[in-house]
């Protein structure tokens, strides 16, 4: 049998349960959920890095999201609020979008 030893979405088990597999889960503890979450933002943005395809990049930057949406839970905030916090970020020092690559800069 395959270990994964991994954080999984919470209808995985239901998925697994359904195809007639047999499995294990545990529940994490909150600094186990935590690191969890961090090892599985690299996943995903791993998986975004290596995409082929527009589609396959929509699909990692969804699931690079939804972690966003729950660690933003965990710290005690909406994705309204880190929403509002990119948009004063916006404000202040732009966006990515004009493609600005920063060579250097005089150390005075």
């Amino acid at each position: 049998m395959p270990i994964y030893n991994k954080l999984v979405r919470d209808r995985i088990p239901e998925i697994i349960k359904g195809s007639g597999k047999k499995f294990s889960t545990r529940i994490l503890e909150n600094d186990e959920f935590i690191a969890e979450l961090k090892n599985k933002t690299y996943e995903e943005l791993n998986e975004y890095v290596n995409a082929k395809n527009d589609n396959d990049a929509i699909e990692e930057l969804a699931d690079l999201l939804e972690i966003i949406k729950t660690l933003s839970e965990y710290h005690g905030a909406s994705l309204e609020k880190v929403e509002q916090v990119r948009t004063e970020k916006v404000e202040k020092r732009g966006t990515f979008k004009e493609k600005i690559f920063l060579i250097e800069v005089e150390d005075k």
